[in-house]
């Protein structure tokens, strides 16, 4: 029978999950006119991203209020850390050899991730492109490069080899720059002024090689290298009568990661993976607050990583895994009184699942143990916990694709190196920061016509009691980190995907999310701050996406809308931030060139030049342009 290929869009929403798990494909994400990281994470509902101001400001991503610490980043199934701040800067990935982009709160369905993902309030997902060859080629390669706005310049490239029947790579580079010098508007009372952003320029440099061999015996060992380094301008606040700013951070990060995995028989399947990560960077500032007239700070990280995962089906319903880490982290800056600590940690996770007709259920168990030493002063104490976690899911009948689920997962935040000896501020006394989580949900999924690839609706209520918050507080004479915070998050997330195929080659793919919540702080009842919306947590935000494919050219549109909020503690007419809607409008054709394929890319974001502040004093970019031509043969 001669061979027959099937192709099909897959809904962007699992609604088979027991816990919610939204996704974005790259092809999506190249349609939308998606430029960064943290635009892509902006789509999810339940997600807020804290970005900076431009191209080199820094983006860091919060699942439903819990604080970004709580949200693990995993690349390519490894997970990511930075035990000096206790959270990933999202800007530093590129989304050119990104395949898929997955977030999900509680943990993914997959039994054999790592003990750390298991352990996290929520887990960004990011899987790279893997090699593919079509018309029994042994090797492809990819050339894009893309101009726009404010000095942005970016060329790539992608190779990929198969050098056997069992052995293929892939090799992937990029490079950027940008002056990030973006105009915007100051009100100083009944005056208004256009100004230009200033330090906002960045360099950088991303290189990655992969390895995939397919052993003879069965199962197969990845190998990752990977490169990253920046020069940036921290652009600062924006205060009046003082637009400048002087601060430059320099990152340098490589890590070498090694996976192996295999299914034995039918009942067991083990992965084991290996990480060393090396993290540098320095901050460099000027001014007459510092001693000499200059600040200057280095700081250099290791992380040595192993983790070892097990699954069992000792009966066809019934999947046991177990999952153990073990990591070593340690940091030696040039900072005033810097202890040199090195911390131990071992991470265990017992997870099963039982499964039966149309009901499923998940129970886990994570023990964590932590250590530390420092070579000055007292060690902070050890770190002891048991943190269970359980999800139901129930399909009511078996024709539709009809679900409800409930998840409850106790998770915890270690102090980060940071919050334990930063300089004057930090505490060696604190306390892990607790976070639970509850959720309630439905998923519904089906299609009403031919025409209709598909229409998912999800709808999930969750609630989250975050205790022991560490904070900085101030104390007689400094401010200091100390566990004083009590939150509670109650909200609502929507989802709604669906796409329509017509005749002559005309799609419509439609998404959209919308969150509500209320994030209230119930640290101190006698204080004026009791029972307001925490800083920078909007009650409404939302976005909505549409793509028309035909075989002339494509069209998207996207809008990402958020409500007012708050930049102080105090809910005050002062302290509030107004709300913004960013539009953005894209043009893309495919050229097919016989063997060499050609695809253009027009974007137009900020399509109504909204001025807006995602962080108070640090204004976004206006109206701004960019193409991209991308050249695979």
């Amino acid at each position: 029978m001669q061979e027959v290929t099937v192709s099909s869009r897959r809904s962007p929403i699992k609604v088979s999950s027991a816990i919610p798990v939204q996704t974005l494909s790259g092809a999506d994400m190249s349609q939308l006119g998606i430029q960064n990281m943290a635009d892509a994470v902006r789509r999810f509902a339940g997600a807020n991203v804290r970005d900076y101001g431009g191209i080199g400001g820094l983006k860091t991503v919060s699942v439903r209020n819990m604080g970004a610490a709580h949200t693990a980043v995993s690349y390519d199934g490894a997970p990511v850390s930075n035990c000096q701040a206790g959270q990933i800067d999202i800007g530093r990935f590129s989304l050119d050899n990104v395949a898929m982009l997955s977030l999900a709160v509680g943990q993914n369905d997959d039994m054999l991730q790592a003990a750390k993902l298991y352990a996290s309030a929520a887990v960004l997902g990011i899987r790279t492109e893997r090699p593919v060859f079509d018309d029994d080629r042994s090797s492809a390669f990819r050339l894009m490069v893309k101009g726009g706005s404010f000095g942005y310049v970016s060329p790539s490239f992608r190779w990929w080899q198969k050098l056997s029947d069992r052995v293929v790579t892939s090799v992937d580079g990029s490079f950027l720059r940008a002056d990030g010098n973006y105009p915007f508007k100051l009100v100083n009372g009944k005056y208004v002024t256009t100004e230009r952003r200033n330090n906002s320029a960045i360099d950088s440099w991303h290189g990655e090689a992969n390895m995939y061999y397919s052993l003879p015996e069965g199962g197969e060992l990845q190998l990752k290298g990977y490169y990253f380094y920046s020069k940036r301008g921290l652009p600062g606040a924006v205060t009046l009568y003082n637009p400048v700013s002087t601060e430059t951070l320099w990152d340098k990060n490589a890590f070498m990661q090694v996976k192996y995995s295999r299914r034995f028989s039918p009942k067991w399947e083990f992965k084991v993976q290996g990480k060393y990560n090396y993290g540098w960077n320095r901050d460099r500032e000027y001014g007459p607050q510092f001693t000499g007239g200059e600040y200057n700070a280095v700081h250099k990280q290791n992380e040595y990583y192993l983790s070892a995962t097990g699954l069992y089906r000792p009966l066809p319903e019934l999947n046991v895994a177990f999952a153990q880490d073990g990591l070593i982290n340690t940091l030696r800056s040039t900072m005033i009184d810097c202890p040199y600590p090195d911390r131990y940690t071992s991470l265990s996770a017992l997870s099963i699942r039982w499964q039966r007709r149309l009901f499923t259920v998940t129970g886990t168990l994570v023990g964590t143990y932590i250590t530390e030493t420092v070579k000055e002063g007292d060690s902070p104490h050890d770190i002891k916990r048991l943190s269970p976690g359980l999800s139901v899911n129930v399909q009511p009948w078996q024709d539709e694709m009809l679900f409800f689920r409930a998840m409850y997962k106790s998770t915890f935040r270690t102090p980060s190196f940071n919050d334990l000896y930063y300089f004057r501020l930090g505490n060696r006394t604190l306390r892990p920061e607790k976070a639970d989580e509850f959720d309630v949900g439905v998923t519904w999924s089906r299609s009403f016509f031919p025409a209709m690839d598909y229409m998912s609706v999800t709808l999930d209520g969750f609630y989250n009691d975050v205790t022991d918050k560490i904070v900085a507080f101030p104390t007689t004479y400094a401010w200091r980190m100390v566990n004083f915070g009590k939150v509670h998050v109650t909200g609502l997330d929507v989802t709604l995907a669906t796409a329509l195929s017509f005749t002559r080659g005309l799609k419509l793919i439609l998404s959209g999310a919308y969150t509500w919540q209320r994030a209230v702080d119930l640290s101190d009842r006698d204080a004026k701050t009791y029972k307001d919306l925490l800083p920078y947590t909007p009650v409404h935000s939302g976005n909505a996406s549409g793509i028309v494919e035909t075989p002339w050219l494509n069209v998207g549109y996207s809008i990402v809308a958020v409500s007012k909020r708050y930049y102080m503690s105090e809910n005050i007419p002062v302290n509030e931030i107004a709300g913004y809607a960013e539009h953005t409008l894209t043009l893309s054709r495919e050229i097919d060139l016989g063997t060499c394929h050609l695809k253009l890319l027009g974007e137009l974001v900020n399509l109504t030049d909204c001025q807006y502040d995602v962080i108070k004093f640090y204004p976004m970019p206006g109206r701004s342009w960019r193409l991209t031509g991308t050249f695979i043969f």
